[in-house]
């Protein structure tokens, strides 16, 4: 089992920042791809970014690609969203999730453990 824990949401302004953070616990964190995702009410749960276990190779969708970066720290089990010139659409709940045997990275089914979410509001 992992437990996974995100803090850093929160309300800004568009144009903004915010920097999330996801800790997590139980296993070997190096061992797992990591991923976030967000969610807003009545849409589907929607892939945002995410980082192979060594940390060298990113992927991200096309919505926040040059916005968003994804980084992780193995020494601290954390993986880190920042998150750069936010737009009202990026309004959601965003999750971290962490995988053993990843490889579409992009498909939240492939994903072990999730948080519990946090909510990121930005005001147009």
């Amino acid at each position: 089992q992992v437990q996974l824990v995100e803090f850093g949401g929160g309300l800004v302004q568009a144009g903004g920042s915010l920097r999330l953070s996801c800790a997590a616990s139980g296993r070997t964190f190096s061992i797992f791809v990591m991923g976030w995702f967000r969610q807003v009410p009545g849409k589907e749960c929607e892939f945002v970014a995410a980082i192979s276990k060594s940390g060298g190779s990113l992927y991200y969708a096309d919505s926040v690609l040059g916005r968003f970066t994804i980084s992780r720290d193995n020494a601290k089990n954390t993986v880190y969203l920042q998150m750069n010139s936010l737009k009202a659409e990026d309004t959601a709940v965003y999750y971290c999730a962490a995988g053993a045997g990843v490889i579409g990275m992009r498909s939240r089914d492939e994903y072990d453990f999730w948080g519990q979410g946090t909510q990121v509001t930005v005001s147009s």
